[in-house]
């Protein structure tokens, strides 16, 4: 009767072990089930207990994965309270797997100290705790990041430089799996090949544009942790919970977590940070895939500088620093300080944008940009002679730049990578130049004898007719002055400089800039009974920017004027025909742009880009 009711009493388990629950899938049976399977029992007394044991072991297996999938069944009685139990489900969810390490109260309040100070207000945390970095909806600037709240512009700014580094360069790569990313992250083209990309921004599929930004985020922090590790910033709210919802979209599942929360302290940091340290790009880029929905979030900007800073680690940061007792978001405003910029474009959150460092005597020095960078930095303060940029920053290794002003930050890329090569006539100059330095014999003068000019000559394949040979040789020694006026009016097929096409040397190409702040865009206004309607959207401007050469003296400069047609130095058969050349126009992008190409000339249809 006793083994009867024990019978019973397992079958009873079983069943209700089974009930509410997937059926398991087929799978080879554990050892100790496998060594029960293949005993053969002698007696019916072992044959009922080989039974039990059995049913036993299938009841603990039923009841263990019952108990694991409770928290995702519960999922939708989420929607029915709101936030609140979002974020509790969120959080009962995320203590299943490891969710990261918490910082320690010396940590959060060193770093919210070093990014925020001690006398931040409140909108200013406003503003960093509402931007997520999100791409626009508008279908002409769906390849750049929106911004709504001001303040975090030079952390939206430098990451979507890299994002279009990578959709414009490196196009082919965004249609593999993330973490085929290569060890080195380094680029792969070399930039002094040529490469155009296209302009074809809408074509850019969401599946491109998230790899583009996580490839783009991963390398930034990487660079940050000096290629050997990646720290990701999360919230423990949310965690790695997010995946774990699949009832409702993850963007509504997100806000409801972050419903009341804010970062008001460092204590505030510290409840509700997680972060998790990545040594090989693989698994970093993999975190960061499936955390894209958390970035896309309010909290998304001031994320990505947490982890940035973490990657670099607080005390580098500090030790990068010309002043370490500054906060990096700047008051009253709450920009990001040049620091955080250049943390976010080289790897170091040095404050100044010369190359090197500066050397003020007495053991004191300035700490500027040290190597080469993938992506570049122009600035209007350049141009009214508060700072100067250096070349590291001036010629990245594409052609794409963060134009900062005096309160705000925006991006400059061209879609040619020639936009940086030297001009064919400036190399001329620069060759024909060398040879006659090299027979001056007057340390510096500007003079060689006839034997010396006539080396040179040969030298460079330069062709002079008879009679301007004789007047440049009857003195006894020629000067550059004269020497280079005879070669500035001497034809190219005769080695001259002078350009049959009455461009001069002139090159001319297209630069594209992107803002990526909502504002009114009249270019892109709809009609309406009562007029034109502005639409708000981040702008997108193309300029034809035309640069003359170094050497093409001022006189000439008056009535430069940029023509239409094709950009570069291409023409096309009947287009040899001379267009009406457009108005030179001005704005202060162009005055940034003069800093990296000296007295380019620009035009652009529609409103002028704004760098503010």
């Amino acid at each position: 009767m006793t083994d009867q009711q024990e019978e019973e009493d397992l079958r009873m388990a079983l069943r209700m072990s089974m009930q509410n629950s997937p059926p398991e899938p087929k799978r080879s049976k554990p050892r100790e089930a496998a060594n029960l399977a293949t005993t053969t029992p002698t007696t019916p007394e072992e044959s009922r207990r080989l039974q039990r044991e059995l049913m036993a072991a299938a009841a603990e297996k039923r009841m263990l994965a019952a108990a694991k999938s409770v928290p995702a069944s519960s999922s939708p009685l989420k929607s029915e309270r709101g936030g609140d139990l979002g974020r509790k489900e969120m959080e009962i969810k995320a203590k299943e797997v490891n969710l990261g390490n918490e910082l320690s109260e010396k940590e959060a309040y060193q770093l919210f100290l070093m990014v925020f100070g001690s006398g931040v207000s409140k909108d200013i945390l406003a503003q960093w705790s509402n931007q997520g970095i999100r791409f626009s909806p508008d279908p002409e600037t769906s390849m750049g990041l929106v911004q709504h709240e001001g303040g975090p512009c030079g952390v939206l700014a430098t990451i979507q430089a890299f994002v279009l580094k990578h959709v414009l360069f490196f196009p082919d790569e965004l249609v593999k799996a993330v973490q085929s990313m290569p060890q080195n992250l380094s680029s792969s083209r070399l930039s002094k090949n040529q490469y155009v990309a296209s302009n074809n921004f809408a074509a850019f599929t969401e599946d491109a544009k998230a790899r583009a930004l996580v490839k783009s985020m991963g390398e930034i922090l990487f660079l940050c942790g000096n290629n050997k590790r990646a720290v990701i910033a999360t919230l423990s709210s949310i965690g790695y919970g997010v995946e774990g919802f699949e009832g409702s979209p993850k963007d509504v599942i997100i806000a409801q977590a972050l419903e009341g929360l804010s970062i008001e302290s460092a204590s505030d940091l510290q409840k509700i940070l997680r972060v998790d340290t990545y040594t090989t790009p693989a698994s970093a880029f993999k975190r960061l895939e499936a955390m894209i929905p958390v970035f896309q979030s309010r909290m998304g900007a001031l994320l990505f500088l947490i982890s940035a800073l973490l990657s670099r680690g607080l005390d580098c940061v500090q030790a990068d620093r010309d002043d370490p007792s500054l906060p990096l978001v700047t008051a009253p405003f709450g920009h990001a300080s040049q620091e955080i910029v250049n943390l976010l474009l080289c790897g170091q959150a040095v404050p100044n944008v010369f190359d090197g460092r500066m050397d003020l005597g007495g053991g004191m020095f300035l700490k500027g940009i040290s190597t080469n960078v993938e992506v570049g930095f122009l600035t209007l303060l350049e141009s009214l002679n508060f700072c100067k940029v250096g070349q590291n920053l001036k010629c990245p290794k594409w052609p794409i730049w963060v134009v900062g002003s005096e309160s705000h930050y925006t991006v400059l890329f061209a879609l040619d990578t020639a936009v940086q090569d030297e001009n064919e006539q400036e190399e001329r100059e620069s060759q024909i130049r060398k040879a006659f330095d090299a027979q001056d014999q007057s340390g510096g003068g500007g003079f060689i004898s006839v034997e010396g000019f006539h080396r040179v000559l040969r030298e460079t394949n330069i062709k002079l007719p008879s009679e301007k040979l004789d007047s440049l040789c009857s003195s006894g020694f020629i000067v550059w002055s004269e020497f280079w006026q005879v070669i500035l009016d001497l034809d190219k097929s005769l080695g001259g400089l002078k350009d049959s096409t009455g461009q001069m040397g002139r090159k001319i190409f297209d630069l594209y800039h992107f803002n990526g702040i909502a504002k009114s865009d009249l270019n892109g206004s709809q009609a309406t009974t009562g007029g034109e309607t502005p639409i708000q959207r981040p702008r997108l401007t193309k300029l034809r920017v035309s640069v003359p050469p170094r050497w093409t003296p001022e006189e000439f400069m008056a009535d430069v004027a940029v023509p239409s047609g094709s950009a570069g130095s291409e023409s096309s058969g009947k287009g040899t025909e001379v267009a009406k050349p457009e108005p030179r126009q001005h704005a202060p992008l162009v005055d940034c742009i003069r800093t990296r190409w000296p007295r380019a000339v620009c035009n652009w249809v529609g409103d002028p880009p704004s760098i503010v």
